[in-house]
């Protein structure tokens, strides 16, 4: 069985033993994070619709028959 040690300020946690400022900075940092990871994510979905766009454009007369569901073979 192991003993349990208790520090002289108890079961306080990890918050209650950090410096003040050291949290805010956490936290400010974390957020910081937050932003630019979200911002990463935007910029990844914008990218990914504008290569959509540039590929749609790209399609020859061909290949934009074949994906339509029309029967065009009615039309001849």
């Amino acid at each position: 069985m192991k003993k349990d040690r208790k520090t002289k300020d108890g079961n306080n946690t990890l918050k209650e033993r950090l410096n003040q400022s050291l949290v805010e900075q956490l936290r400010s940092k974390k957020n910081e994070w937050k932003v630019a990871e979200e911002k990463e994510k935007e910029t990844e979905r914008l990218r990914k619709i504008e290569e959509r766009k540039q590929r749609e454009a790209n399609k020859s007369f061909e290949e934009l028959l074949k994906e339509s569901d029309m029967d065009w073979k009615k039309y001849k």
